[in-house]
């Protein structure tokens, strides 16, 4: 299995830088055509893309080396490697969550409006750049057999990436890749349906990928520890129970309202 996409003398370009970018530019092309079918700040998304992508992976990679900083700490030049792999996605999440806390503060936009317009994009970019992973032979699962890979009906080339370390091994990208892009499709339905009720979309992805990433990281064999616990799933239990109450507090938003209004049944 081959890192290198292509190369031209000099210039190596490697699947996962490539496919990082084909997951920012179509985020990108989601997100300023969304914005534009809502009429709402268009531009603003357009200016705050950059620094979001940068803080986002500055994020992303300060969360892995933190975490695994005994890879790191006899050469700590190769912590800048990004191109290696060595990406966590939860801290690009919270770096680009935070970057996008300020920008709106300052701007004066809806922090969570612009966390709905982003959440598809995420979910998209999250199914593209688990193929990255694929490619760097990293975010796999335990041992399994061939006869396992080749029941679950999967093409040749995915069997033959998994063989890793001597041993075949379970493909926790390619679950995470699916389970987000099944995500994404439920995610246009609830665009469609309640565009106008803001922070659903943004719940729903908390939601969502925070209970696919808590089973999928079990089967995970490299996963990032703190203490005897698997950060990911600490975190995606936080995210679940965040996406939930406020899907919870959204539904009954208006029902509250016309209980505080009219009192029991509608009597003052």
């Amino acid at each position: 299995m081959s890192r290198v996409l292509v190369q031209i003398g000099p210039v190596t370009i490697y699947w996962y830088s490539f496919l990082i970018l084909v997951a920012v530019l179509a985020g990108y092309q989601i997100a300023v055509g969304y914005s534009r079918k809502l009429n709402y700040k268009t531009n603003a998304i357009m200016d705050m893309v950059l620094p979001l992508v940068i803080w986002a992976i500055i994020g992303a990679r300060a969360y892995y080396v933190i975490f695994n900083f005994s890879e790191y700490q006899g050469d700590l030049l190769s912590i800048f490697m990004i191109w290696k792999g060595g990406l966590a996605i939860y801290g690009g999440v919270i770096a680009g969550i935070l970057y996008l806390f300020y920008y709106c503060k300052k701007n004066d936009l809806s922090f969570v409006r612009i966390l709905d317009i982003y959440s598809l994009s995420l979910l998209l970019g999250q199914a593209i750049g688990r193929w990255g992973n694929f490619f760097n032979q990293e975010a796999y699962g335990g041992k399994t057999t061939l006869m396992v890979l080749e029941k679950i009906h999967l093409p040749k080339f995915i069997i033959e990436g998994m063989y890793i370390d001597g041993a075949y091994r379970q493909p926790t990208f390619l679950y995470e890749s699916l389970w987000c892009l099944i995500g994404v499709f439920i995610l246009i339905l609830i665009r469609k349906r309640f565009s106008n009720q803001v922070g659903r979309q943004v719940s729903f992805y908390l939601v969502w990928y925070g209970i696919g990433r808590f089973f999928i990281e079990g089967l995970r064999s490299d996963s990032l520890y703190l203490g005897p616990f698997r950060i990911s799933q600490v975190v995606s239990l936080i995210m679940v129970v965040i996406g939930s109450i406020s899907l919870f507090l959204i539904k009954h938003k208006g029902r509250w309202k016309k209980t505080s209004i009219g009192g029991n049944n509608g009597r003052i």
